[in-house]
């Protein structure tokens, strides 16, 4: 029997697409068993009941049935009081489309914006699925690196500015960033912001981690300085704040103008978001607001462990971040990131992240996620001290 050659009758850009470098230390980690596994962006801790007792009375309400293309209309007006009230925005539900989840936002405006050969930029290091949706669809993109400037992690403002050119279609950032923690200030957004109307070049925010901010309750968001009909998406997601990453719940942002197309596109993509899911976002919304505080004190006290820890070790060197839970450590001695997550994985049953993962400018890095429990947290280095120590 003849086997049917695949490869080459598939998509091009499908074709030059790259497996997820941290889904592939993942893999083997599962399969491996006993691994303490830090590699991935959630927290350790379960969804609040509120919000599980809110989805189970929605099914048990009968909430069985397709939902509006954008989602529903309770929870879009849900998403514009808590963004108007945290941004200082003003937002109407026509701005808002929900997804299932904040990747398929991003997959979304990637589809919105998109075209074959447009040039975006975006700054790195940066988590691989936000380029990775452009990428898809065909997008050449283009890399802005953050460096290390008086021990804290920065853009070059000039470099970025001349990055986006008059060609630029789309300009990608993510604030506070996955993985370093970095957060772009309101001054340079201002500037980011002014530079792109200046152009037409679209901005894209995803604002995923905005609540997750070391230096106030949010990070700056261009929400807050944006007008409505500015080339603006802004995505976000359930997953971190609210402990939902298995939910899979989103939204994005957009001028009004874009709500019927990004309906079209979601039609063809999923049809809607389950509106027994978007019953549980209302009350994570609604009534959870205390949640996020409770988060935020557990990574508070997961990175003062992983800062004490790595501090440690003459070998490592690491940046306090502004946000998120990561923390974006270099070995000396390691230039070869994955096979460095490789081996302690297999020698220490620690599960670390590869920088390479998130773009050249992450090789010889590592990041651990420190939305963890205490315990797991003081074991994982205890594993960690014979492949970090001198």
């Amino acid at each position: 029997m003849n086997t049917i050659a695949i490869e080459p009758s598939i998509a091009a850009r499908a074709r030059a697409l790259e497996a997820s470098k941290i889904r592939e230390v993942a893999e083997a980690g599962m399969k491996l068993g006993g691994v303490l596994p830090l590699w991935f962006g959630e927290g350790a801790w379960p969804t609040d009941a509120r919000i599980v007792d809110a989805a189970v009375a929605s099914l048990r309400a009968g909430n069985h049935m397709y939902q509006p293309n954008n989602g529903a209309r309770a929870l879009r007006e849900e998403i514009c009081r808590y963004s108007n009230g945290l941004f200082g925005c003003s937002l109407g539900p026509e701005r808002v489309t929900v997804t299932p989840s904040g990747m398929q936002g991003l997959m979304l405006t990637a589809q919105i914006l998109t075209s074959p050969g447009d040039r975006v930029v975006a700054v790195s290091p940066v988590w691989p699925n936000i380029v990775g949706a452009f990428s898809a669809m065909g997008a050449d993109i283009v890399s802005v690196p953050l460096s290390v400037q008086a021990g804290k992690w920065a853009l070059d403002m000039e470099a970025l500015l001349a990055a986006l050119t008059p060609q630029t279609h789309v300009f990608i950032v993510n604030s506070p960033n996955n993985p370093t923690g970095w957060a772009m200030s309101a001054d340079d957004q201002k500037i980011v912001l002014e530079h792109c109307r200046k152009h037409g070049i679209w901005v894209v925010s995803d604002d995923v981690y905005a609540r997750l901010y070391r230096h106030g309750d949010v990070a700056p968001s261009f929400l807050s300085i944006a007008e409505p009909e500015d080339r603006l998406l802004s995505v976000n997601s359930f997953s971190k704040c609210w402990s939902m990453t298995g939910w899979r719940l989103g939204w994005i942002v957009a001028p009004k103008a874009l709500e019927e197309k990004l309906g079209q596109l979601t039609e063809f993509n999923t049809s809607c978001t389950p509106g027994f899911v978007q019953d549980a976002g209302i009350v994570a919304l609604r009534d959870c607001e205390d949640e996020v505080g409770t988060l935020s004190a557990k990574i508070k006290t997961g990175y003062q462990i992983a800062s004490d820890r790595l501090g440690r070790f003459s070998r490592v060197n690491f940046i306090e971040p502004d946000g998120a839970f990561y923390v974006f450590f270099k070995v000396e001695g390691i230039a070869d990131s994955l096979k460095a997550a490789f081996d302690i994985m297999h020698s220490t049953k620690v599960g670390l992240a590869p920088g390479v993962a998130f773009g050249e400018t992450g090789e010889g890095y590592l990041r651990l996620c420190y939305a963890q429990p205490q315990e797991v947290l003081e074991q994982a280095f205890d594993r960690l001290e014979a492949v970090l120590s001198d």
